[in-house]
């Protein structure tokens, strides 16, 4: 925080070029921007180099700090000025009485607030600056020590002690002459008029009348920017309320988008057949034909060929699949957007990744494996295989998005090219004879089956994620529906809220299913 505190000027020596006065003073109570102020005693530090400014302008010079006193009063300091016509000018200001106050610039490091008094215990001198207006209308320059009557009086500083002042527009800082190596202020002489005042209030922006219109503050701002003090004190004592000072009244905002990801896809059970769960039971049994009747080429007169039939069963397990949690009911009644939905959709699709990878897990373990020396050509032997055993030919080809055996799955598909380094899958073309896979989505074929890319694929009982060729009739899913479970718990005011359902897989013809491999 940066505030300024106007104060008096007590002496102007336009021989010497040397301007004296109080800069602060302590324990004493004075109003600035942001209210009541005051300062302990030592709670500003001085460092090496100090400017006097013109009115606190950076780009106006005048001088440097030549010496300070630390008393139980305040810090008492004197400036040398350098020589120039402004600070020529200045001097001539303070000595007359038309700009003579002085305004201290500094950085405040640690305050408390006492009753509603901003208490400083820690600043740092930034720079002190040469004002119109005091804070105190009567804290003016107290001595004039030279005038045009007085014997010259030596003006010249010690090489030895400070470099040459020099002239307006460079650096005007040099080594910091201490009190015990600087020539005393000259005494006032008879003809000086003396000013008694109390020490000033410190105010942190130019006294001016902030009591404006929306049109003259605007016109100030222009009049600012070309060089008009005055509409620079304007613009300098209108402060700006900022967020980080009322943060009450810009309370933060939620968007009702929840970042996750809640899919509740399940690529592999819907290119596979879909029945629903018997209502009873824990087992399904499928009739499952063994030997068949036969007929045979029959010569005239001759037995008719016969054949036993055999019908058995086949058993599949009926599984559950449940989850579950425990709410606060706080949660419950005050979120926005409703924790409740969030939570429920996010059991529904852990049910839907982890029944889809329980089935495909089925299908891949009882799999039969169909290699080759490459992928179009392992592809093309498991759709032969595949038609050997149901008599049907297969219309799917399961890949997993990565991590496939033998390099075969969604992202294998895409970057296989051929001895030019055309695509083989992903073409643009559709004459492409391999297939056509579009790069922007997961559907496609490849050699005339169905492409069905499934991030839930987790493999076989060994997580190895072969590529399935199959006809989507040669497994069943039997499925009940999903069944939500809550439970107001009075006790600690929680709600128990659950979800399962019941899943059953009838791998109807496992052989049918073809494990791709590349050997």
């Amino acid at each position: 925080m940066e505030i300024n505190f106007s104060m008096n000027v007590t002496a102007a020596d336009t021989a010497k070029r040397e301007i004296s006065g109080r800069v602060v003073t302590w324990d004493e109570q004075g109003f600035t921007s942001a209210g009541a102020s005051m300062f302990k005693r030592g709670s500003i530090s001085v460092p090496e180099k100090v400017k006097l400014l013109m009115e606190h302008e950076r780009t106006k010079p005048l001088g440097f700090l030549k010496s300070y006193e630390v008393t139980d009063q305040g810090i008492d300091a004197t400036f040398v000025l350098a020589k120039t016509f402004s600070a020529d000018d200045a001097l001539e200001e303070a000595a007359s009485g038309l700009r003579d106050g002085f305004s201290v610039g500094v950085k405040v490091d640690a305050w408390d607030n006492k009753d509603g008094v901003m208490v400083i215990s820690k600043s740092n001198l930034i720079e002190v600056s040469l004002v119109t207006d005091p804070a105190i209308d009567s804290a003016r320059v107290g001595r004039v020590a030279a005038s045009e009557n007085e014997a010259p009086v030596d003006t010249e500083v010690s090489e030895a002690t400070v470099s040459d002042v020099k002239t307006e527009g460079e650096d005007l800082m040099s080594e910091t002459v201490s009190e015990a190596t600087v020539t005393e202020t000259v005494e006032a002489s008879k003809s000086e008029a003396t000013v008694t005042a109390n020490a000033p209030v410190a105010y942190s922006t130019p006294r001016v009348n902030t009591n404006v219109t929306a049109g003259q503050f605007a016109k100030a701002q222009i009049a600012a920017l070309r060089g008009d003090s005055d509409a620079r004190d304007l613009v300098a004592a209108l402060q700006v309320a900022t967020v980080a000072e009322n943060t009450g009244m810009v309370p933060p905002t939620y968007l009702r988008d929840v970042i996750g990801v809640i899919d509740s896809s399940r690529p592999f059970i819907d290119s596979i057949e879909r029945a629903p769960l018997p209502t009873s039971g824990m087992k399904i049994f499928t009739p499952k034909l063994g030997a068949q009747a036969t007929v045979a080429l029959t010569a005239e007169a001759a037995e008719f060929s016969s054949t036993d039939t055999a019908v058995t069963f086949q058993e599949d397990t009926v599984v559950k699949f449940a989850g579950a949690g425990k709410i606060d009911v706080e949660l419950l009644d005050r979120s926005d957007p409703s924790f409740l939905d969030l939570y429920l959709r996010e059991l529904a699709a852990s049910y839907a990744q982890k029944t889809d990878a329980y089935a495909a897990q089925i299908a891949a373990q009882n799999a039969t494996q169909s290699s080759s020396s490459t992928i179009y050509k392992a592809i093309a032997l498991g759709i032969a295989d595949s038609f050997g055993v149901m008599r049907m030919t297969p219309n799917r080809l399961l890949v997993a998005n990565t991590g496939g055996e033998d390099g075969i799955d969604f992202s294998g598909l895409l970057g296989a090219v051929d001895s030019t380094g055309r695509p083989l899958y992903a073409a643009a073309a559709p004459q492409n004879a391999n297939g056509l896979v579009a790069q922007g989505s997961t559907s496609g074929t490849v050699a005339g089956l169905d492409l069905v890319v499934d991030p839930n694929y987790t493999g076989d009982d060994a997580n190895a994620k072969h590529a399935l060729v199959y006809p989507s009739n040669a497994m069943r899913f039997h499925e009940s529906g999903n069944i939500q479970l809550r439970a107001n718990i009075v006790a600690n005011g929680q709600v128990e809220i659950g979800l399962y359902g019941y899943v059953a897989v009838v791998n109807r013809y496992p052989a049918a299913f073809r494990k791709l491999n590349v050997a």
